[in-house]
């Protein structure tokens, strides 16, 4: 899986979190400066009250906890990419829809799609990011985690994880009981 937690200083679990907050805080930049791009004005995006967007965080610990080793066989990874990001992105959507009764993204009008919660060109990119992530992305965030996070002392690093969790399993309450209100 990944050379990740040095001296076992944090459990797989923590590991995971770690990284889920890193890509849900870039997924959420990204989507930020997107609409920004679109609409000229900052829009918040995503489910959650914080700067987070959980399905890019799940999408990066997916890609290097179970695509990761197709790393080295590019066809082979974005093929499973699309399949599984399709997969993973139409459950998202309909799980969210049937929630909520809200729509975070919609694809209708696109070529291809699939009641509006995939189509074949996002498909096609989630297997292109995918090769991007593991060629580039994750092992240059991996190396800064390493140099700078995991340096941190024993206790520290496991006192900033646990209240992160905290943080996050409280913000995903609160937006549930706004969505459902």
């Amino acid at each position: 899986m990944e050379d990740t937690h040095k001296s076992n200083k944090i459990s797989k679990f923590q590991n995971m979190l770690l990284y889920f907050c890193i890509y849900a805080f870039l997924g959420w930049l990204m989507e930020t400066a997107y609409a920004y791009h679109v609409f000229g004005h900052f829009v918040k995006r995503g489910f959650l009250y914080g700067p987070l967007c959980p399905i890019y965080g799940f999408g990066g610990v997916i890609l290097y906890s179970f695509l990761g080793k197709y790393k080295n066989k590019s066809l082979k990874l974005f093929i499973y990419a699309i399949i599984v990001f399709s997969v993973f992105e139409y459950v998202a959507s309909f799980a969210l829809d049937a929630l909520f009764q809200t729509r975070w993204w919609d694809y209708t009008n696109d070529f291809m799609n699939l009641n509006g919660r995939i189509s074949i060109f996002f498909s096609f990119a989630w297997g292109i990011c995918a090769l991007i992530f593991l060629n580039f992305i994750h092992p240059f965030i991996r190396k800064k985690v390493k140099k700078h996070i995991y340096t941190l002392p024993s206790i520290l690093l496991n006192i900033l994880l646990n209240l992160t969790l905290i943080v996050i399993v409280s913000d995903f309450i609160l937006s549930c009981i706004r969505y459902l209100s």
